[in-house]
């Protein structure tokens, strides 16, 4: 069950996306119909749109990178590069999780959320690879980027765990406080 309209940009992205500047670089993996992609193109965003279905790929606006990529069966497509915004919505496959943080530029943010246990019951996915353990997004970002929010809980009838963080560098200049957000679902 998608927990917004296919058309729409995730609320989550677009609440932290109040912090990205035109002419910054975002990744959209796993990005399907590319909403995220689109959306951020239109914040002025280069944008690197990665999926597997190169039809989906083709529907993507002029102007953005595209890559055709199997990212379960295939090398880390992007060796070496870095974004300035990471996104990851509706799709967990473990094995990225280095690639994922070592894609997170200086100062840049990881936007990433997906289902989480407990979704089994409320509908799909059901299969226990594709669901988040408790705590797991916290614990990708442990020592490693500075969190700045996590929710776990039931949004819009299907369970979620997203987190927005940040590799923070020297003269850090942080997100406006007015951004943060106190999780307001519950468990």
């Amino acid at each position: 069950m998608s927990f917004v309209p296919a058309s729409e940009a995730s609320p989550w992205l677009q609440r932290w996306g109040a912090c990205a500047q035109p002419g910054q670089t975002a990744l959209d993996l796993a990005c399907g119909g590319g909403r995220h992609s689109r959306w951020m193109n239109d914040l002025g965003l280069h944008v690197t749109a990665v999926d597997r279905n190169s039809d989906a790929l083709a529907s993507l606006p002029p102007g953005l990178e595209t890559l055709t990529a199997d990212l379960e069966s295939a090398p880390w497509p992007l060796a070496d590069r870095t974004f300035d915004w990471v996104v990851v919505t509706n799709y967990l496959w473990r094995p990225l999780f280095p690639s994922l943080l070592q894609a997170v530029a200086p100062d840049g943010y990881l936007i990433y959320e997906t289902f989480a246990q407990g979704q089994e019951q409320l509908g799909r996915p059901r299969n226990p690879d594709f669901l988040l353990a408790p705590g797991e997004l916290l614990t990708l970002c442990q020592g490693k980027l500075h969190v700045l929010a996590y929710e776990d809980g039931v949004v819009n009838g299907a369970r979620m765990q997203r987190v927005a963080a940040r590799r923070v560098a020297v003269g850090d200049k942080p997100c406006p406080i007015e951004h943060l957000h106190i999780p307001s679902t519950t468990p």
